[in-house]
């Protein structure tokens, strides 16, 4: 029987586990895994295949107009010259071969970021918890739920604790389904009442669980809904989308174009077929179909490199939005801080001590430090380290460091129940069995948890208690920048029913605050002056009291003065939606905020104008990663659910990463405005010089053969070569660039039109000086002056602002090997022999190889006096 066939719902949790042949002790062993992952395949849904590398290589050809310009060619060779068709053919193989290893670039790269941004799950095997890929699970693996996860396969819950399921992208059920251990008697139910099962892509939003899986891949309740639906089509980057609008728009000018040069050549007489395949190879040459595709390959490169810097991108349009952003709101701990938590100070019974000085076993401190080390998730591995999330694993250690050995007491008071920590309460409780009574630990803010204290323990027993005083002293540790916890606890005669919060979490004993403090990273402050450089204002996210924040927001420089605003959760939530937007852009600290409120504070900054990325690791973040220009999440800390709608993952949890990834955002898009400005111009150059010369009487300047080998050469690798251009000196000094603003603002156009005139105007002035002096070389030297500009234009536009010498003629090595290699190219077309005849070319003198080289430079030089007029504020000036 297939174990999709057996009704898991009925069975036992022992039964189950019989069925699968596995220990709920210790998982599966490794060797079981391996032969079971061999029988049922990875645990992955199917998706569209891959196209093959042959596949993409036939596509190069698919173009209408490679297919007419081969068909052309064919026919030029039975009719005329077979030599000149072969060449033609040779070419148009090589730029086929070009585009193929770019786009197998791409590809690759993209299957790279899709392989890096694959789903983890935590599993017993062997005995031991480890963390593996969601796509090597098996039947039989033990897995380890908690909030935030997303159910990596289909699991029959072994063990729960307060666990709720958002099943809503299976059965529409907008409530989070509570789930728990025990059987159900009905054979045939809804997947909305199988309360013991948990479903592949459904979401954990509270508690904790373990689960035997039954389900992989397709064989689960989602594969099964996949296999249903049709492929999807994969959708573009909005710089692709309009690239390719404006590409149609430019392909129909320049067929316009060529079918003008057809005409005009055959009337003045030229002959037919040299005039058509002169109009379809610059058709061919001059149809920018490659724009989208170089978008790509320069977006998921980038992306891809942005990854040694810790950033993963998960959707590749975050790397054009980087550029744009004009906030960034940051969660503080582990991210503006080092989350390295360690307990500074402990309060008790009046009293501020270091907690390397414990006391000896007297009241209070006795049960705060049980509590400490009970009502508490971390645990000591086999190394006796402590392990765990970083405040428990603070909490943990004071303990141990005072002889409050955990493994003892849990062996003395066992965990009989617990109501985890959320963040609306802001605390969490646990039970445990002691002395014939049950003792419940509760900690939490100090405003979550004195609230429900009615009573204080010290030394000379259980007293009053003065809220009030404890607050002050609260608000006193906060104000040096430590994050202040309260503890307290309530004995029980027997362990209460029921879940609810109100009537388990009331009539506490005060035990004592205990103070973390979390140092900020060392490369934070730098990161945060570097966004004031930049135009981008740094808002720090805390749910720590706001003295705290406020302490780390001055350290920091998030905040530069004392009188600045810190607005609280409080504050926030009274505030109606258009009165906070009045205020939003002038708060630069929130503190005790919960994460229901970032999609208030994105929402407004938006609806401002701002351009906002938002950090966040918690289930209750998603929807404001989701909503944010740039949701950011973290790849340490950081919950399945907020990876997922994340468009960008932290893989160090580290601030000073966005501004890293914000900067190579600045690069990538700047680089790919330069390969557009390249190619447009080079293309308009092409373009003027064929299309201008019959109305200035000239005859066609150059053939088929030479305008496919200009594209061959100067578009394939040095174009390319631009996309690894280093970062411009002051990328991180000028303002965010505007969301909506066009790729070809700040003169890109004008730049375009007027430099391919300058080219086109350089070429037909030698072609007319060559014809009247009598040359017979004339063809051969436009054909070189107009490459060799190509190759000075490419060098000069490798910055915005600087000259070549100021950025560095080294700086990008392949582009100038580029460079060196198309000289080298162009100079074999004109002095090899063998090459004469298939190029059309003839050997130029030296005089006119020193003519050609020095009016090809003349682009160079005119593009350097247009980047000093720009320097100077004269031309292209934004304000």
């Amino acid at each position: 029987m297939y174990i999709s066939d057996i009704n898991w719902h009925t069975l036992t949790t022992d039964e189950v586990a019989l069925r699968l042949d596995t220990s709920p002790g210790s998982g599966l062993s490794s060797e079981q895994a391996e032969k079971r992952l061999s029988l049922h395949g990875p645990n992955a849904l199917q998706e569209k295949r891959a196209r093959s590398p042959g596949s993409m290589l036939i596509d190069q050809f698919s173009d209408f107009m490679i297919i007419v310009l081969i068909g052309a060619a064919v026919v030029s060779g039975i009719v005329g010259d077979i030599e000149d068709t072969i060449a033609i053919l040779v070419i148009v193989i090589l730029n086929a071969v070009i585009g193929f290893a770019q786009e197998y670039r791409a590809e690759r790269a993209m299957a790279a970021l899709k392989q890096m941004a694959a789903a983890s799950a935590r599993v017993l095997r062997d005995g031991h918890i480890e963390t593996i890929a969601a796509t090597e699970l098996v039947p039989g693996d033990l897995i380890l739920l908690q909030a935030g996860n997303v159910v990596p396969a289909d699991l029959r819950i072994m063990e729960a604790a307060r666990l709720k399921i958002d099943e809503s992208a299976l059965t529409g059920e907008s409530v989070a389904v509570e789930k728990q251990t025990q059987p159900l008697d009905i054979g045939e139910a809804p997947l909305g009442d199988k309360t013991c099962l948990a479903y592949k892509g459904t979401i954990v939003t509270s508690g904790r669980a373990r689960g035997l899986v039954v389900a992989t891949g397709m064989s689960s309740e989602l594969g099964k809904i996949a296999s249903m639906l049709g492929e999807g089509v994969e959708t573009r980057t909005p710089m692709q989308k309009r690239l390719a609008r404006f590409g149609k728009r430019l392909a129909l000018a320049a067929l316009a174009i060529c079918v003008l040069v057809f005409i005009v050549g055959v009337l003045r007489g030229e002959p037919f077929l040299l005039m058509f395949m002169t109009a379809v190879s610059l058709a061919v040459a001059a149809i920018p179909e490659a724009l989208p595709a170089v978008v790509t390959i320069s977006l998921a490169l980038g992306a891809r490199k942005m990854i040694r810097q810790h950033a993963l991108i998960r959707r590749l349009p975050a790397v054009e939005t980087l550029g744009s952003v004009t906030f960034i709101c940051s969660d503080k701990t582990g991210t503006l801080t080092q989350n390295r938590m360690h307990v500074t100070e402990i309060y008790a019974d009046g009293s501020l001590i270091d907690p390397l000085r414990a006391p000896d076993r007297s009241e209070p401190w006795a049960t705060l430090f049980r509590a400490l080390a009970l009502s508490n998730d971390a645990h000591l591995d086999n190394h006796h380290k402590v392990r765990g999330e970083p405040t428990e694993a603070a909490l943990l250690h004071v303990a141990q460091a005072a002889s409050y050995d955990k493994a003892v007491l849990e062996h003395e008071m066992p965990r009989l129940k617990e109501l985890p920590f959320d963040s609306e309460r802001k605390r969490m409780t646990t039970f445990h069995g002691a002395a014939g009574q049950v003792v419940a630990y509760t900690k939490g803010s100090p405003e979550a948890v004195l609230p429900c204290c009615e009573r204080i323990l010290t030394g000379g027993g259980v007293q009053n208690i003065n809220r009030a005083t404890l607050l002050q002293q609260a608000e006193i540790m906060a104000a040096n920048g430590l994050r202040v916890l309260a503890v307290a606890y309530r004995s029980w005669e027997i362990l209460p029913d029921g879940e609810r919060h109100d009537l388990l979490e009331c009539e506490l004993v005060f035990l004592g605050f205990v103070g973390l403090i979390d140092p900020p990273r060392s490369e934070a402050k730098e990161a945060v002056a570097q966004c004031r450089s930049a135009g981008i204002i740094p808002v720090m996210i805390t749910g720590d009291h706001p003295a705290t924040a406020r302490a780390i927001a001055l350290e920091l420089g998030i905040l530069v003065g004392n009188d600045e605003r810190v607005m609280t959760g409080v504050e926030l939530a009274q505030l109606d939606q258009a009165t906070f937007e009045e205020e939003v852009e002038k708060v630069r600290v929130y503190a005790r905020v919960d994460p229901a409120q970032k999609i208030k504070i994105v929402r407004a900054l938006q609806d401002k104008g701002e351009v906002v990325a938002m950090t966040g690791d918690g289930v209750n973040d998603a929807p404001a990663l989701k909503a944010a220009d740039i949701g950011v999440a973290m790849g340490k800390g950081g919950t399945d659910v907020a990876r997922e709608a994340a468009h960008m993952v932290l893989l160090d949890d580290n601030f000073a990463t966005i501004v890293h990834a914000v900067r190579q955002g600045r690069r990538i898009f700047d680089n790919i405005r330069k390969f557009i400005k390249y190619t447009m111009t080079s293309n308009a150059g092409e373009i003027w010089t064929i299309f201008l010369a019959p109305f200035l009487g000239l005859p066609i300047p150059l053939l088929p053969i030479h305008i496919l080998w200009i594209n061959l050469v100067t578009d394939g690798l040095p174009g390319l070569a631009l996309t690894a251009e280093p970062a411009e000196r002051g990328i991180m000094k000028r303002s965010p660039r505007p969301l909506h603003e066009s790729i070809f603002a700040h003169g890109m156009w004008q730049h375009m039109v007027w430099v391919g005139l300058l080219m086109g105007a350089v070429c037909l002035l030698t072609q007319a000086w060559a014809l009247h002096t009598g040359s017979s070389h004339w063809q051969t030297m436009v054909f070189t002056i107009l490459t060799l500009s190509q190759m000075g234009h490419v060098l000069a536009i490798r910055n915005e602002r600087e000259t070549l010498f100021g950025a560095g003629i080294f700086s990008n090595p392949l582009l100038l090997f580029a460079v060196l290699l198309t000289f080298v190219l162009q100079m074999a077309t004109i002095y090899i022999p063998v090459l004469n005849p298939i190029f059309k070319t003839e050997a130029l003198s030296f005089e006119e190889l020193g003519l050609c080289l020095a009016l090809s430079s003349v682009v160079f030089f005119a593009v350097e006096i247009e980047k000093l007029l720009v320097r100077r504020g004269l031309i292209y000036r934004t304000n």
